[in-house]
């Protein structure tokens, strides 16, 4: 994949933007929209247009155009060059490679140490909650101490 090949392949569309800029923001059409078409593309190949498709899929419109907007800034050139940085990097990674999940292996490997340390960590914690008296054991809750009673 080559992003120059790619830039000659978009379009931009202007408009007013909205926000600051008193008077002027509603004059001048600040605000960009690249729009890029992924199924014409010559720059991409099949698979790649299918990850592109399948990672973008709800920036893509029904004419399969993969539209960028950027509008926060005054400047139309700047605005532009916002909305390519988002392109290239929208493109970027929807065309990284993926790594593979690995299932964990100690599951697998060995599961009664498994329960076995599940058993020794709840009661590791049952250990560290207060003893509440039964009736009939001699003991009274009074305040904040366990008092003979």
């Amino acid at each position: 994949m080559d992003l120059k090949a790619l830039e000659k392949e978009l379009k931009y569309r202007t408009m007013r933007s909205s926000g600051s800029g008193g008077q002027h923001v509603n004059k001048v059409e600040t605000k960009v929209e690249l729009l890029f078409d992924v199924g014409n593309s010559q720059a991409l190949s099949r698979e790649e247009k299918q990850r592109v498709r399948e990672a973008l899929v709800g920036r893509i419109n029904k004419e399969g155009l993969l539209v960028v907007g950027a509008g926060n800034r005054r400047s139309q050139l700047l605005n532009r060059s916002a909305a390519l940085k988002k392109f290239q990097r929208l493109i970027t990674e929807a065309l990284r490679p993926r790594k593979k999940r690995r299932p964990a292996s100690h599951l697998a490997a060995n599961p009664e140490k498994r329960l076995q340390e599940k058993k020794k960590q709840a009661e590791k914690k049952a250990r560290r909650k207060k003893a509440i008296p039964k009736n009939g054991d001699g003991l009274r809750f009074s305040g904040s101490f366990l008092a003979e009673g």
